[in-house]
């Protein structure tokens, strides 16, 4: 079961796909699930594997040792000749985000992040695309502490993780349930804190475009057993 830390050293690649049918992602999902149970790639660390919810596709949640074992997975033929026209033919887009973790929010009663089958996480992944120059900026203002947002009913954490070409920031968030989340959006900005206002006026500055899907935890496996 993969866990969530700056401290682990990771590269974290993110794979998102989406399937214009639910037909479309069933058959994803069984593809990625043979991949990722047969996976013993040098320096592969873990996989976890999402379906779609508010819209049909998936996430693969990956890490690696380092950014020389991905490349090398990359070159290979069977990755190269095989793995990536049959992405094409079932995906109706690929974004495959090179990252690395950066900071996490937990509720105060949870001690580290964790995502598993074994949970029942409802999963939020933005994709949030940055001039570079803005990247260190919008990492820094998403990272910042703040309490109102940990503990707010039905939180359980964020995590910010910064793309390594400079483009992108994701934020990885895991909540009780879709009302939960819905409810956290649905609250008034004048009834929010001023330093989540301000904080939030300040990340829609700077961020160039948006991507966002919901996701359930399907399948995980790591190396380590």
């Amino acid at each position: 079961m993969p866990f969530l830390s700056p401290d682990d050293g990771y590269l974290t690649v993110l794979n998102l796909f989406r399937t214009g049918t639910q037909q479309g992602q069933d058959r994803l999902l069984d593809t990625m699930r043979d991949i990722i149970d047969h996976a013993d790639y040098p320096g592969w660390i873990s996989s976890t594997l999402h379906g779609g919810q508010d819209e049909h596709g998936t996430a693969n949640y990956i890490q690696w040792r380092s950014l020389e074992d991905l490349q090398a997975r990359y070159a290979g033929e069977g990755f190269k000749h095989h793995t990536v026209p049959l992405f094409n033919e079932l995906a109706s887009s690929i974004r495959l985000v090179q990252t690395e973790v950066v900071a996490s929010q937990l509720h105060p009663g949870l001690e580290k992040v964790e995502i598993s089958t074994g949970r029942d996480d409802y999963t939020v992944i933005i994709v949030f695309d940055v001039d570079p120059k803005d990247q260190k900026d919008l990492v820094d203002t998403l990272a910042e502490p703040e309490e109102w947002v940990r503990t707010y009913p039905g939180h359980r954490s964020h995590t910010i993780l910064r793309g390594l070409d400079g483009t992108t920031v994701v934020n990885y968030a895991q909540w009780d349930s879709k009302d939960a989340y819905d409810a956290f959006h649905r609250v008034p900005e004048e009834d929010r804190p001023s330093s989540v206002r301000r904080g939030r006026q300040h990340a829609r500055s700077l961020v160039t475009a948006r991507d966002a899907n919901t996701y359930a935890v399907v399948h995980d496996r790591s190396a380590a057993g």
